[in-house]
C-alpha cells in the first residue's frame, strides 16, 4: 500500500518576521508529518498560489495578531478568500491556524477564533493544537511546548523590540508540533475517503 502525502499549505502574513518563523517551523513539522508544503505570504498571493491553496488537502492560516484579530493584510486575503466560498473550493479540507504578538496572552485567542471561523464558513474542518497547556505549574518551564497554554492553535509570543531571531524556542517547537499534527491528520482523513470510495 502506498502511503498517502496530503499537500498542506501554509496561508500566512508576517509583518515583523516573527509570524514567518512560525511559518516556516508548522512547515517543518508537515513535512517531519510526510506532506508537500506550500508556503504562501498572502499579502503578495498571485493567481498561482490561489489555484495552490484550492488544490490543497490542508490549509494552515497563520497571522499576527494585531489589535486583537488578524492583521488587516491577512484579512484582506480572508476577504478575497469569498470568491471560494462562493464555489465551495476549500469544503472539507482540513485547516489549523497560527499566531504570535508580543505579550503572553495578547488577545490571540481573538485571532484563533478568527481563523477557525473563516475555516467553518468554508466548510472545513478544524484542526486543534492537541496539547496540554505548559507551564503552570512549579514542575514546569518556560520551554514546555504549548508553554502559552492555548488549546485551538499554536501561539507564540516575541518581544516588540527584537528581531525574528528572538522568537522563543518553546513556540517554534509548538508550531512544528502543529505542523506535523495537522499533516498526519490529513493522510488519516484522505485515506478514510479512499476506503470509503473503494
Amino acid at each position: 500500500m502506498t502511503a498517502i502525502r496530503p499537500t498542506v499549505a501554509i496561508a500566512y502574513h508576517s509583518g515583523y518576521g516573527h509570524t514567518a518563523v512560525i511559518a516556516e517551523a508548522v512547515a517543518r513539522g508537515a513535512v517531519a508529518g510526510g506532506a508537500e508544503v506550500v508556503s504562501i505570504a498572502v499579502d503578495t498571493i498571485t493567481d498561482e498560489q490561489w489555484a495552490q491553496l484550492d488544490a490543497a488537502d490542508a490549509v494552515v492560516f497563520g497571522s499576527p495578531t494585531y489589535m486583537g484579530t488578524a492583521s488587516g493584510a491577512f484579512h484582506v486575503f480572508a476577504e478575497a478568500s469569498s470568491k471560494r466560498w462562493f464555489t465551495d473550493a476549500w469544503l472539507d479540507k482540513v485547516a489549523a491556524g497560527f499566531t504570535n504578538s508580543a505579550s503572553k496572552s495578547g488577545d490571540k485567542a481573538g485571532t484563533l477564533g478568527f481563523f477557525q471561523t473563516l475555516a467553518a464558513q468554508h466548510g472545513m474542518n478544524w484542526v486543534n493544537l492537541g496539547l496540554k497547556p505548559g507551564w503552570n505549574s512549579t514542575t514546569a518551564t518556560e520551554n514546555d511546548l504549548n508553554r502559552l497554554g492555548f488549546f485551538n492553535g499554536a501561539a507564540a509570543s516575541s518581544p516588540s523590540d527584537a528581531g525574528a531571531e528572538a522568537v522563543h524556542k518553546a513556540d517554534i517547537a509548538t508550531a512544528e508540533h502543529l505542523g506535523e499534527r495537522v499533516a498526519k491528520h490529513t493522510a488519516v482523513v484522505l485515506a478514510g475517503r479512499a476506503a470509503l470510495a473503494g
